[in-house]
């Protein structure tokens, strides 16, 4: 904008100066007054800078998850691809410490969430918008195998996976529908072993306790399911308790509090804390609207994107003061922490037009948390 107000100022004084000049032409005996001096034009308050911790790159469209893999050295993102003229999508490979692209798989469908095996040499993603899941061998870059769901809610509409998690050689998916669903798939073979029904409207976030050997299921409905993995049955079916509205989406467990968190982005705009025990809220955070969430246990830190407002929070997992503030506009989303816990990474993504695409190219970022104190 200041080029173009100079610009208007100049051409302004060569007009004036213009008029002057004619001016003193029918006129001879007069002197030519001097030109007119530039109208000042306001400084322009200079666009702030990151603070020198975080790096961020534009990486693609339709940015969602990321993974890390120990034994590549890599952090894994998947794309979607959501641009017009576009099929399929891309799983990219990141350099951890300066998150250049070391290395690009591109698949014929479009690429949501994360997960990798044990050994770190095999991806496992869900293909939300297509209704699949896929396993990639991460030193071939090849898809292995693939499972497709299909399944339709009452509304008509498909039950499409969103979040995975592999726990003893199955994984969990997690259904989007109405009612949702988890679906258990082994993780060798990619075939359907078993569903877990009538898990309440859209299953948005999955987590497994290894002290209460439960799995912890978020959904739409403002649910959060107790499931015994052996039995594949739901025990408990825990909720805020207060009769208010709300729709939770993702999960992280303190396990030396026995506590688990539990966001809320949209209706409530909350983070929850239950008591993991007992299954009754024990405190809210009042830090409004909260998407991803994480805890490290190494720095004692609790880490909330907030998507709407577009900042990321770190706060101090025992008080829950803040700590430190990062603005990520226009909307921060993902998570993941760095092995070492010293590193924080997350993406952040760009609205959508009326057709559901993105209006910008989407952003990783890396924070180097020895540097928030």
């Amino acid at each position: 904008m200041a080029v173009s107000f100079n610009k208007v100022s100049t051409l302004g004084a060569m007009a004036l100066l213009s008029l002057a000049v004619a001016a003193c032409s029918s006129r001879p005996e007069a002197p030519m007054p001097p030109p007119p001096a530039p109208t000042p034009v306001a400084a322009q308050p200079a666009a702030p800078q990151a603070p020198a911790e975080l790096k961020r790159i534009e990486l693609g469209y339709g940015v969602y998850e990321l993974a890390y893999s120990q034994t590549k050295q890599s952090v894994y993102a998947a794309t979607a691809q959501l641009t017009k003229g576009v099929t399929g999508g891309v799983i990219y490979q990141l350099d951890p410490a300066t998150l250049a692209i070391t290395g690009q798989i591109h698949t014929d469908l479009k690429n949501f969430a994360l997960t990798t095996d044990a050994s770190g040499e095999t991806l496992f993603v869900t293909n939300s918008l297509d209704g699949g899941l896929s396993r990639i061998d991460l030193r071939t870059g090849k898809v292995e195998k693939r499972l497709k769901f299909n399944e339709m809610g009452r509304d008509g509409h498909p039950v499409n996976p969103r979040q995975v998690i592999l726990h003893d050689g199955l994984l969990y998916v997690g259904g989007v529908g109405d009612p949702g669903v988890i679906w258990v798939v082994d993780a060798k073979t990619l075939t359907l072993k078993a569903r877990i029904p009538n898990a309440g409207k859209w299953v948005t976030g999955l987590l497994y306790s290894e002290d209460t050997g439960r799995l912890y299921a978020a959904n739409g409905s403002g649910e959060v399911l107790v499931i015994n993995p052996r039995t594949r049955k739901i025990e408990h079916r825990w909720t805020p308790g207060d009769g208010g509205k709300y729709l939770l989406l993702n999960l992280a467990e303190d396990r030396a509090n026995h506590q688990l968190f539990v966001t809320d982005n949209s209706e409530a705009k909350t983070v929850l804390v239950f008591d993991i025990r007992s299954g009754k809220v024990i405190k809210r955070l009042p830090v409004g609207d909260a998407l991803a969430i994480k805890l490290n246990t190494k720095r004692n830190e609790l880490y909330i994107t907030q998507r709407e407002t577009g900042r990321l929070l770190i706060l101090d997992a025992t008080t829950y003061a803040e700590k430190k503030a990062y603005d990520l506009k226009p909307n921060p989303n993902s998570l993941l922490v760095s092995p070492d816990g010293q590193t924080l990474y997350a993406t952040v993504k760009t609205p959508f037009d009326k057709e559901y695409m993105n209006t910008a190219p989407e952003s990783v970022v890396r924070i180097d948390l020895s540097a928030v104190k």
